[in-house]
């Protein structure tokens, strides 16, 4: 049997030090692509050796954190390419103001269940009265759930479609727009549309895409005019009518009968100003 080296008298034995290990786990989180985690590894070190946890936990936290701070960057992706420009949200809204709202029934879509069932949603109402607020609150936490959302005034997708006629990528434009996992619409009837004479409707485009989403992937849409009116505002009452027929048999209806919020605002600024209404 061997014998052990001789350590010389006086002299003390070489430890481990926790640098080897520390620099080869650094290496095997590069070579696995982790190095997210390598870059806060230091302080969840210091925390282990203040806290003495059990291993199950210190590895739990840091891969908790690592997921986490991923998991924020990609919500963030899916906010920064929704289309979204505000991030509303529905702990800003005015719940007071508009009091013939049925708050439940708001804060209930707000789990997006009826998002994961294919279910559309309309919600219609006058100009100020909080639809755009509570549709854009709705998709800033589709986002916050990873979904794929892409949100988009109906005046803007009817252009975008257009342009498509005219350089021909209105395939590919409809596709794109018709992939999305939840499709948000916004304000269908506010802003004029532009047609020439030889081109198809904004209702025959509308209808097409919406009908390649139908019972397919969820629509969301806000009008504030008549749902009567939407045949003159896309310019061809039987294809708006057919729209309007496949939403009824999908979508959530939700009808805001309240005052505006923008008027209110308004008023209370003059007011603030020393500017009387004599209408009052």
């Amino acid at each position: 049997m061997p014998k052990p080296p001789r350590v010389r008298r006086g002299a003390k034995p070489k430890l481990r030090t926790d640098g080897g290990v520390l620099e080869r786990l650094r290496d095997h989180l590069e070579r696995l692509g982790l190095t997210e985690l390598d870059q806060h590894l230091d302080a969840h070190l210091a925390w282990a050796h203040e806290h003495k946890p059990d291993p199950l936990v210190l590895l739990e936290r840091v891969f908790g954190d690592g997921a986490q701070r991923v998991r924020q960057r990609r919500v963030e992706r899916r906010i920064d390419t929704s289309g979204l420009k505000l991030r509303k949200t529905l702990e800003a809204f005015d719940w007071a103001f508009q009091k013939n709202l049925n708050r439940a029934l708001i804060e209930n879509l707000a789990t997006l269940v009826f998002v994961d069932n294919h279910e559309d949603l309309l919600i219609t109402g006058k100009s100020g009265t909080g639809k755009s607020h509570i549709l854009q609150a709705l998709a800033l936490r589709a986002c916050e759930r990873e979904i794929r959302v892409r949100y988009t005034r109906c005046v803007d997708l009817i252009d975008d479609l257009y342009a498509g006629l005219a350089d021909r990528t209105y395939d590919v434009r409809l596709r794109k727009w018709a992939r999305a996992e939840w499709l948000v619409i916004d304000d269908v009837g506010l802003g004029q549309l532009r047609r020439r004479d030889d081109e198809p409707t904004a209702a025959h485009m509308l209808f097409n895409l919406l009908d390649t989403r139908h019972e397919q992937a969820p629509t969301a849409l806000t009008s504030n005019i008549k749902l009567s009116e939407w045949g003159k505002y896309l310019g061809d009452a039987t294809l708006a009518a057919a729209i309007l027929d496949r939403l009824a048999q999908t979508s959530i209806r939700i009808d805001i009968d309240g005052p505006s919020y923008r008027d209110f605002l308004a008023k209370r600024r003059a007011k603030d100003h020393g500017i009387v209404d004599d209408a009052a």
